[in-house]
């Protein structure tokens, strides 16, 4: 009975001992009147932008506004900056060296890569984070540095096939990684090969090197294929740069003697590892930036539980820079976890035998009333998990299986959601939760208990074929890993209603954007041709790098999300059908959109790539004229939105139908060859359309003659790359147009 006395004084003074405790204010990086961020990166003081009082001479960094979201620069170069850690590291974009050959041994493109950081800036490679990094089967490459401490280093590689290449292995078969010494500021890296990539063309035509960030590359076999690196990166890699207060160490400053210190109050200076100079950090017990005088905060020790080891009915208090237990009123000890925690003194245990027999007495009849719910609710639960496991079956939960099992080590493990959980992330799926209906369900806005969103697909019930289409999205899905395609996080199948989970894509769909009313010519031409050119790369991902390949069947605006950045994602692949390896085309009972539908598919029931080229012909016109694609329909699709934009091209009054604002911004010769790619993608004849490698690398091509930040810089280079070095990524208007003048690039369907 004293045990149980016990007890019920502790849970009392759970209930209304523990103290309730604010969250630490939110402690500012940047000095007070300065821009904190750009975009979505931090600037931590000393480092700054505009006004010189908001950074250290030399840690000046620029944010370049005419990019959406704005984008971050060392200085006024073109450097783009990804991060920046107080901690002595900061993260830059840098392009990728690349050579590619055709089957004969030629070389059809190359780019070769360097950085040079200026020497009067505090900056040098992370010798740490860095590795030099080569991939090909037929190769050998050198990085050379200088400007500090000169070196040469590099990789040779040779592989016979593609199976003696393993995923995730980067040690000398189809990918090498070498180190780097400290202390230089400037690399140039060359690329060769001993064969010209005769040998292994079959399934490794390019060779890449490049200096990256070791933590964030990770190598698969896939990298290995045509431009699929390329593609998926968008032509560069992350690397880290060191960074210190240079010239000093902390036996050259003090708080007393030297005007230059710059570390602020309850701080500490180190030695940076690299050499440069000295860095600053927050004592223990704060946080914040050390480079400001007042940055490095109290923590709030008691307002984390995982930051302190008070138990309860211990009370944590605040102190600057820790914290103490204390005990409540009527109690002893610590309050520590490892310590006397608190507790009740003997003589307050020699309580009325009255007060014994009565909390006795009520805790035995709650202990009844425990058992007596607990058997319910284990009644209740037996119950409900046959009803999930008829659910699971109802809802193909057995050829999921099946289907994974023949495509096991091809799909990434995708979560199982219980019914619970997506009932309380979409308010038990309340109808301002809603974010679109279509023909195969409802698709609900959800909220994790981490905050994260997610986009919840209830499919409708009918009949089996629904159940068929409804696992054929899964499995599809679970095969694709791209940064263009919306990513499939999981499902549940022990509803009646059989759902999927998406990442949720912020920004609505394009056809919103270029559709409804109060958004129509809201969106520049540079944006649209981005999310041509993304849409484009994701489908000759589908079709040329995912195995076995993926033929969408339902590419339109309505289909194709766009985040807050405007990137493109192509969602909705109940349509969708995977392509054996061994035939090109397949027999299938015709499903799509009218407007968007492929008239040969229509006609033959014969399914090819090609059959999402002309689909993706009619979204490339609707962002050209801002039409629907069944606003001219008529009987037999006469007047529809592909015959409308063909027979005014062939009547040369094309600028007739074409979008205002698209008019006023792109250049005549960009409008020229846009408008014939989008004509040869809606050729009547499957085989006179071109592939998505050959759409996305022209559209690629177009958006980076604009902007190619090295081009200024190296003229004669840029000369090389854009004239008749036929670079797949470069647009020459004069010399090279792969689809208007039929000079396409050797990529034997790649496929």
């Amino acid at each position: 009975m004293g045990t149980t006395m016990a007890l019920f004084v502790l849970l009392l003074q759970l209930l209304f001992l523990w103290p309730t405790v604010a969250a630490s204010p939110t402690v500012s990086m940047s000095k007070p009147g300065c821009q904190e961020k750009c975009g979505n990166i931090t600037i931590p003081y000393p480092f700054g932008t505009g006004d010189a009082s908001c950074y250290r001479d030399m840690y000046d960094v620029t944010c370049n506004h005419s990019f959406i979201p704005p984008k971050l620069f060392l200085a006024n170069g073109n450097l783009e900056v990804l991060e920046i850690s107080p901690g002595g590291q900061l993260r830059i974009n840098v392009t990728v060296g690349y050579q590619c050959y055709n089957s004969k041994g030629n070389l059809t493109s190359e780019l070769p890569t360097w950085v040079d950081l200026t020497e009067n800036r505090p900056y040098t490679f992370s010798d740490s984070r860095n590795r030099f990094t080569t991939l090909g089967c037929d190769t050998y490459t050198y990085v050379t540095g200088s400007k500090g401490r000169n070196f040469t280093s590099g990789c040779a590689m040779v592989c016979s096939d593609q199976q003696s290449v393993v995923n995730g292995s980067c040690s000398g078969i189809g990918c090498c990684q070498t180190s780097i010494p400290k202390g230089f500021k400037k690399f140039d890296v060359e690329l060769h090969s001993f064969d010209n990539h005769t040998k292994v063309w079959n399934f490794n035509r390019c060779n890449y090197a490049f200096l990256v960030d070791y933590e964030w590359y990770n190598f698969t076999v896939s990298d290995l294929l045509e431009y699929n690196f390329y593609y998926e990166n968008g032509g560069s890699v992350p690397l880290v740069l060191d960074w210190a207060i240079e010239n000093q160490s902390c036996k050259d400053v003090s708080r007393r003697n030297s005007t230059s210190y710059i570390c602020g109050k309850n701080s500490e200076c180190f030695d940076s590892p690299n050499g440069l100079g000295y860095l600053c950090k927050c004592s223990q017990g704060y946080q914040g930036n050390p480079y400001l005088d007042d940055g490095c905060q109290d923590i709030d020790e008691c307002a984390d539980p995982t930051k302190n080891d008070c138990k309860a009915p211990g009370i944590c208090i605040n102190t600057p820079g820790s914290y103490n237990c204390s005990c409540p009123p009527g109690t002893e000890g610590d309050g520590r976890k490892n310590g006397l925690t608190c507790i009740a003194p003997v003589r307050a245990m020699k309580q009325s035998q009255l007060i014994q027999v009565t909390a006795g007495t009520g805790l035995s009849i709650l202990f009844l009333v425990i058992c007596i719910s607990w058997l319910s609710w284990g009644f209740q639960k037996r119950k409900m998990n046959k009803l999930r496991d008829k659910f699971f079956q109802q809802n193909g939960g057995l050829l999921l299986k099946q289907q994974l099992s023949l495509h096991e080590g091809n799909m990434e493990t995708t979560k199982i959601y219980t019914a619970d959980e997506l009932k309380k992330a979409t308010n038990n799926y309340d109808e301002s939760r809603i974010l679109g209906r279509g023909g195969y369900g409802t698709v609900y806005k959800g909220i994790l208990p981490d905050d994260k969103e997610i986009a919840i697909k209830k499919s409708r019930i009918v009949d089996g074929s629904q159940v068929e289409q409804f696992i054929n999205e899964v499995v599809i899905l679970s095969q694709i890993n791209h940064k263009n395609v919306v990513r499939l996080l999981g499902c549940c199948l022990e509803t009646e209603v059989p759902m999927l989970v998406y990442e949720y894509v912020t920004n609505g769909t394009l056809y919103h954007h270029i559709h409804d009313e109060g958004h129509k010519a809201s969106i520049s031409w540079e944006i649209r041709l981005r999310i041509a050119t993304e849409t484009a790369v994701a489908l000759a991902y589908l079709h040329s790098a995912a195995s076995p390949p993926i033929i969408h069947r339902d590419i339109k605006s309505a289909n194709i999300l766009l985040d807050d950045n405007y990137m493109a994602k192509v969602s909705d692949f109940g349509a969708s059908r995977l392509v054996p390896l061994d035939q090109t085309q397949l027999t299938t009972l015709v499903q799509g959109t009218l407007g968007y539908l492929d008239p040969e598919y229509f006609h033959t029931s014969q399914l090819t790539e090609k059959s999402d080229v002309y689909s993706f012909g009619i979204v490339l016109v609707e962002l050209l004229t801002g039409r629907k694609a069944l606003e001219f329909d008529r009987p037999e699709n006469e007047k529809s939105l592909a015959v409308h934009f063909v027979t005014s091209m062939k009547e040369d009054n094309v600028a007739a139908i074409l979008e205002e604002r698209v008019l006023k911004e792109c250049s005549k010769d960009q409008l020229r060859r846009v408008t014939k790619i989008a004509k040869r993608c809606l050729s009547v004849k499957g085989e006179e359309r071109p592939t998505m490698q050959e759409v996305a690398m022209e559209l690629e091509g177009l958006r980076r003659s604009n902007r190619h930040p090295w081009v200024e810089h190296n003229h004669e280079e840029a000369e090389y790359l854009l004239g008749e070095a036929s670079n797949p990524y470069s647009c020459n208007t004069t010399g090279y147009d792969s689809l208007t003048d039929h000079v396409l690039i050797s990529l034997d369907s790649g496929r």
